[in-house]
């Protein structure tokens, strides 16, 4: 049981964060704090994908050209059928380089490159919240939940509380 929580050790901060985010943008009022949790909780989440995207000892995904073979050049001329030596040598390369790719344990880019695009899309959407807690600030003179609420209850039923 030990042995399972340490391998996984890193989901803890990560978990904690997450909460300590989600906590803040339910329990506060004021709106700029719940940008702040709501980006804290974001920034967990970039943290738990990045982490179970990350293989330990895997190489990116790039074949190198050592493993095309040293007749590089003659490719095109072996595959357009321009003698069978060079076909069979670059079947044997493709073979070659095939076995040793399975060998290899290669990283996976895609959960770097999809958190890369959250990041900018996190930022893009604070900034508008942020714009958004500005401008409220302006037009009612308070960001606190509780005021904005009676402000608004206030001018649909005319009263002047």
């Amino acid at each position: 049981m030990l042995e399972i929580i340490l391998e996984r050790f890193n989901y803890i901060p990560i978990i904690i964060l997450m909460m300590t985010g989600l906590y803040v943008v339910i329990a506060t009022g004021n709106l700029v704090k719940r940008l702040v949790g709501l980006s804290l909780f974001q920034t967990s989440v970039f943290l738990l994908y990045i982490t179970m995207g990350k293989v330990f000892g895997g190489q990116p995904p790039i074949i190198v050209g050592d493993y095309h073979g040293e007749d590089a050049g003659h490719g095109a001329e072996a595959a357009a059928g321009h003698g069978a030596e060079h076909g069979a040598g670059a079947a044997d390369h493709a073979a070659e380089a095939a076995q040793h790719a399975a060998e290899i344990a290669y990283s996976n880019p895609l959960p770097h490159v999809l958190i890369l695009t959250a990041i900018v899309v996190g930022v893009a959407t604070l900034a508008v919240g942020l714009a958004l807690v500005v401008r409220i600030r302006e037009a009612y003179g308070t960001i606190e939940d509780d005021a904005l609420n009676a402000a608004d209850y206030s001018l649909e039923t005319g009263s002047a509380e």
